[in-house]
């Protein structure tokens, strides 16, 4: 399990979405404390990473959120600042030019603060909070020109980075950054380009922010372009016409912040291969026979939630974040009808298809083996979904440290030379999902063009991750970004 250190512990869900926009318009309460809507962009800033801290000490996952949500403040702001120099006698022009240049102040002074803060504290899990902002500029048409703002500012924060306790500039871990690419932002005669331009300059010095394409996305879940949770976790659309979590900002329709996930499962695909002792209808076989125990140990992570009072986490279940349940009330409703997911994960699909084909990679057989591998792992999560109802399916698992023990079950298992005999590289790792192997030659739109079959059947979630070996790293990235798009 991705999550076995915790599965001990009831009433801990993974990751999600935080309905940010309902808490800072609506209001919230944190340690029993009553946090009402606030007026400037600073305060609502402060408050947000509140509400991180908070949110993150009641789960084990990622959480994220959206500058959708903050940008409202920034005209709050504005509006303050002008009528401020309005009152004061000072001509409207020169009012509007002092309430910019204020504005501007205290949009890098609340970025500072929200980058200190995220940093800086630590939750019950003894670390800065997961947190992801996601930066989408078609989130929003009234507040659009507001949202930039504020994406400018973090790129430029995040690009400038964070002082150590020698006083030397580095690459902070959090937030992490997604930023979408649409048609305002992806042409150099769009209005939005210079905030691409200028978000490859900082993945070229900070290796963020990531990259969603709109547009395939909506080509992939129904019209709609929404973050991860968190690292890479990805919701399937949900169609809210209940108010099931009684938020107060709810409309009908597909709804997604305020979701989340349950937990994961992360199947060892070459250890399925290797027991099949390359015999591809042994294969299929033992496939399902695993991919049942990993039904039932999903199963084991609902009901490790099922019955849980919304009152063991108030600032999840009672106040916004997640729904505005009443005290007593189970969180029941909001774990099944696809509200909420729970995901199967994979990992060495590469190994997997190399042991049973002993042909490269990038060959039509092994490819599409894989592919293969992957729908039938989506079919089993629609199958298991007609019954159990509880939104399965797979997951391209980061793994991070696990891809070590997985290297070394096999080890153990099949013998110390296993990789040697896959295909002849001795390696204490395995390869992350459908990942291209790291060791073997390829260029990076290369890489994105194989791997791109992949991402549809992975549901709910994947990243792709290239190496552009290159001095005009920005200019490169830019010309990927296109390709993206």
């Amino acid at each position: 399990m991705l999550d076995i250190d915790y599965f001990a512990q009831s009433a801990l869900h993974n990751c999600d979405l935080i309905n940010l926009d309902d808490m800072l318009q609506n209001g919230t309460v944190i340690n029993e404390v009553k946090i009402e809507k606030p007026h400037k962009f600073i305060t609502a800033c402060t408050i947000t990473t509140q509400i991180i801290t908070s949110v993150a000490s009641s789960q084990y996952g990622g959480c994220s959120i959206t500058l959708t949500a903050l940008a409202p403040f920034v005209r709050d702001s504005y509006n303050i600042y002008y009528n401020k120099y309005l009152n004061r006698g000072i001509e409207e022009e020169k009012s509007k030019k002092y309430a910019m240049q204020d504005l501007k102040k205290e949009i890098e002074d609340g970025v500072q603060t929200f980058n200190y803060q995220i940093n800086s504290m630590s939750t019950t899990n003894g670390q800065a909070p997961f947190i992801t902002v996601f930066m989408y500029l078609g989130e929003t048409d009234e507040y659009k020109d507001e949202l930039a703002m504020i994406i400018e500012e973090f790129l430029n924060q995040r690009i400038k980075g964070m002082k150590n306790r020698k006083g030397i500039y580095v690459t902070q871990a959090f937030p992490k950054l997604i930023y979408a690419l649409e048609e305002d932002n992806i042409h150099e005669d769009s209005k939005y380009w210079y905030l691409t331009e200028l978000s490859a300059k900082c993945s070229a010095k900070r290796l963020v922010p990531d990259y969603i394409s709109e547009k395939v996305m909506r080509k992939l879940k129904e019209g709609n372009c929404f973050p991860s949770m968190g690292c890479r976790s990805f919701l399937a659309p949900y169609n809210d016409n209940e108010n099931i979590a009684n938020a107060k900002n709810y409309k009908p329709g597909y709804k997604f912040y305020g979701r989340l996930n349950k937990g994961v499962v992360t199947i060892n695909l070459p250890d399925v291969a290797l027991s099949a002792d390359g015999d591809i209808d042994t294969f299929w076989k033992i496939f399902d026979k695993r991919l049942e125990l990993c039904r039932k140990a999903l199963y084991c992570r609902y009901l490790k939630l099922k019955g849980t009072l919304s009152d063991v986490a108030p600032i999840l279940w009672q106040d916004g974040a997640l729904a505005r349940l009443k005290p007593g009330e189970t969180i029941d409703k909001l774990l099944v009808g696809g509200y909420s997911s729970i995901s199967l994960g994979y990992a060495g699909l590469y190994e997997c298809v190399t042991c049973l084909t002993h042909k490269p990679y990038l060959s039509e057989e092994s490819k599409n083996l894989g592919l293969q591998i992957m729908q039938h792992m989506n079919d089993k999560c629609t199958e298991w979904d007609k019954t159990d109802n509880l939104g399965y399916s797979i997951y391209g698992s980061p793994i991070e440290s696990t891809t070590y023990k997985f290297a070394k079950c096999l080890k153990k298992r099949f013998g110390n030379d296993v990789f040697i005999k896959i295909d002849g590289r001795d390696r204490n790792y395995i390869t992350n999902s459908y990942h291209y192997p790291v060791f073997e030659p390829i260029d990076a739109f290369g890489k994105l063009k194989f791997e791109s079959e992949f991402q549809a059947l992975s549901t709910g979630g994947y990243f792709y991750i290239p190496w552009i070996a290159t001095s005009n790293y920005v200019n490169c990235l830019l010309n990927r970004c296109g390709i993206i798009r």
